[in-house]
């Protein structure tokens, strides 16, 4: 489900009116009758209820006008407040407007703060609140009598819905300005928002609801401009065929994981396990020789290997070639390895001789901190990382702050200037291509916020990338997997009480529940 900005949005509209036909009265009528249904739904005493409908002048309040009539043709009372003059409307909205007007409906226009505070006492005691004001229209944080307003609406408590986007949201940020409104319920037109689905953003928006206004999918599907996308349970579920009858292990690849060192052993065992629970035919465990026997039994499932290793029980820079002679389909390399420096000296040379696909996480990925030009892919050799917001801000010499406040910018230049397949990791895991394109995910909870979740996201998407061949949807299968895989747990254990293990044993599950769509919902926000 593709996430399209601003200046998207205006462009699907101008080819809908102009190229498909749809008159843009007609989307207005849509939008606005929409957002009704979305109303009728949310409360199921809507036609008890008092509304106050709160319309700027532009498209938005278009919209508000339209839900206004319709409300009112529902015989449930409703107020209409213009946030201007009714000489600035034009176009649409004024056609609506004037419909208002020919219906004896009293739009009272607020100017300025003494309007505002002259009816605001009556705003104050509906009990619903319609946010027609900005939408997508606007450019900066707000002033003067909306910001106000906004302030106001939000100290009374009352629920408010949106149309499109929250008063003071900027449509192409998920950073806020300043005051914006905080809606109980957002309805947004034709496309999901960026600011709709990542934090602190969205958690002004409520509930949302993506209303079809009549904009034709392929419209969307073809808007020019670097992709952003949500992760859907339809998406993956493509992704993921049925198996021949005639099907062999090795028809489904095999994965080779490096990983562990004295004291971290489960690491690799997570990883190893999170690759088998995905389907992959074979995999192999190479860990340090201190560490073999302890892996060997935590698993029958994988076959394991011995590495030479350094005196503190972590790979040595000795255990190159044997490692190199592993013939897999996928290396995933990382989980619990340590930084010492031959381990370290091991990591570099390996990635550098590697003539196989390449999952590279944890301490892997910490030998690079600050040389992030030597972590490279090349069109021969596709390379996937899968950094936490730590380990990304370690590579790229910046604060995890930083890196958190800008998730997608960081993935995305990463991916395309490294070209290599970035998997942030984190709330709203982003995947980014070396093109450019950028992947949420909505499925994963709070409660998969414990050590060895990563280890077996590594193992998941080193297996789905042995099986698929290719690293982009390797990813996005596997982070879909891996978060569902979390909320189906959470159903059982709890955020509090959830392990790593608890996720490992309901990746079957989850597998199985993209079959059943209430399953799949499970840790969507919208």
């Amino acid at each position: 489900m593709r996430i399209i900005n601003s200046t998207q949005m205006r462009e699907a509209d101008r080819k809908t009116i102009d190229e498909v036909g749809i008159p843009s009265v007609v989307l207005m009528e849509n939008a606005g009758r929409e957002v009704v249904a979305a109303m009728e739904k949310a409360f199921e005493d809507l036609d008890s209820r008092r509304v106050a409908v709160l319309c700027g002048h532009g498209n938005n309040g278009g919209d508000g006008f339209v839900v206004a009539r319709t409300l009112l043709q529902k015989n449930i009372e409703t107020m209409v407040f213009l946030i201007g003059r009714v000489s600035d409307v034009h176009g649409d909205a004024k056609a609506n407007l004037s419909i208002l007007g020919h219906l004896g409906v009293t739009v009272v226009e607020i100017t300025g703060e003494q309007e505002w505070d002259l009816h605001f006492s009556e705003i104050s005691q509906s009990d619903l609140i319609v946010d027609g004001i900005f939408g997508v229209g606007l450019r900066e944080g707000l002033s003067g009598v909306v910001e106000t307003l906004v302030a106001d609406v939000n100290g009374i408590g009352v629920p408010v819905v949106s149309i499109d986007l929250p008063t003071g949201i900027l449509a192409d940020t998920n950073q806020l300005p300043g005051e914006v409104i905080e809606a109980a319920l957002t309805v947004t037109m034709a496309a999901p928002k960026l600011p709709l689905f990542m934090p602190p953003a969205e958690s002004k928006a409520g509930i949302v609801v993506l209303a079809d206004i009549g904009v034709p999918a392929s419209v969307i599907e073809n808007l020019e401009g670097q992709r952003l996308e949500v992760l859907t349970p339809e998406t993956i579920r493509g992704f993921m065929p049925p198996r021949d009858a005639i099907s062999h292990k090795g028809d489904f690849g095999h994965v080779q994981v490096i990983a562990g060192s004295v004291g971290m052993t489960g690491a690799a065992y997570l990883a190893g396990v999170g690759a088998l629970r995905c389907g992959v035919g074979l995999v192999t465990v190479a860990t340090p020789k201190s560490c073999q026997p302890a892996v060997s039994t935590m698993a029958s499932e994988y076959m394991t290997t011995g590495l030479d290793d350094t005196t503190e029980g972590a790979i040595s820079v000795s255990a190159l070639e044997k490692a190199l002679q592993v013939n897999a389909d996928v290396v995933a390399i990382g989980p619990g390895l340590g930084t010492r420096v031959e381990t370290a000296e091991f990591v570099r040379s390996f990635l550098n001789q590697a003539a196989v696909p390449l999952v590279v996480d944890a301490d892997a990925l910490n030998v690079f901190r600050g040389d992030l030009d030597l972590l490279r892919g090349g069109d021969s050799l596709d390379i996937i990382i899968t950094p936490h917001p730590g380990e990304m801000a370690g590579l790229l010499g910046l604060s995890v702050e930083e890196v958190q406040e800008n998730r997608i910018k960081f993935a995305r230049s990463v991916a395309v200037e490294q070209h290599l397949y970035v998997v942030l990791k984190g709330y709203r895991t982003v995947v980014a291509t070396p093109e450019g394109n950028v992947f949420l995910n909505p499925t994963g909870n709070p409660g998969m916020a414990t050590g060895g979740m990563g280890d077996i996201l590594t193992g998941m998407i080193a297996a789905w990338f042995a099986q698929l061949l290719d690293a982009e949807t390797a990813c996005k299968v596997a982070v879909y997997l891996h978060g569902l895989a979390g909320d189906l747990a959470e159903r059982e254990k709890g955020q509090i009480a959830m392990t790593a293990g608890d996720l490992l044993e309901r990746i079957g599950d989850a597998s199985m529940a993209l079959d059943s769509p209430r399953d799949t919902e499970v840790g969507a926000d919208a």
